[in-house]
């Protein structure tokens, strides 16, 4: 099968990567980039484990080719933090106990981010409706909510 040449800007590195034209977005970050932090839970995009943001959008990278990231820029789990420093939301989720498994953990906190991004003060209703693409089978998402609402506050405070 023939390869392709795609290049991005992961986590606000220039990265090039080779893959063929049935990878998806989340098997290239995992299989050639070995960025696993992204979860695989479903390859259907109904749960949200592979949740990144690609062009400032939430996506399933398991409903999106690798071959379509060529030229975007795309945020993972992995990029999440700087350096030892956790963001907002990775501490508040710490904080708030609002994690158990783990395997929904990096989608939720994607998709946090990304609700953030576009509205730094969202009600428990938007952060509610924010996450509906994010399932997790261990907790009843309030702890989520709580850790979502805790970092927007700090992250507002932090802005002013």
């Amino acid at each position: 099968m023939a390869r392709h040449h795609v290049t991005a800007t992961i986590n606000g590195d220039e990265t090039e990567v080779l893959c063929d034209t049935t990878q998806t977005l989340l098997d290239v970050l995992r299989d050639e980039l070995d960025m696993t932090g992204t979860k695989e839970g479903c390859a259907t995009g109904d749960c949200g484990a592979c949740s990144v943001i690609v062009d400032g959008v939430l996506v399933c990278s398991c409903l999106m080719l690798g071959l379509e990231a060529d030229g975007k820029t795309v945020e993972t789990i992995e990029g999440m933090a700087s350096g030892d420093e956790l963001h907002p939301l990775q501490q508040k989720f710490i904080d708030h106990v609002a994690l158990q498994c783990g395997i929904c953990t990096p989608g939720l906190l994607i998709a946090s981010k990304a609700l953030l991004d576009e509205n730094p003060d969202p009600t428990e209703e938007e952060i509610r409706y924010g996450l509906a693409g994010n399932l997790c089978r261990c907790t009843g998402y309030h702890k989520v909510v709580e850790a979502v609402q805790d970092a927007a506050r700090e992250m507002r405070a932090g802005a002013k």
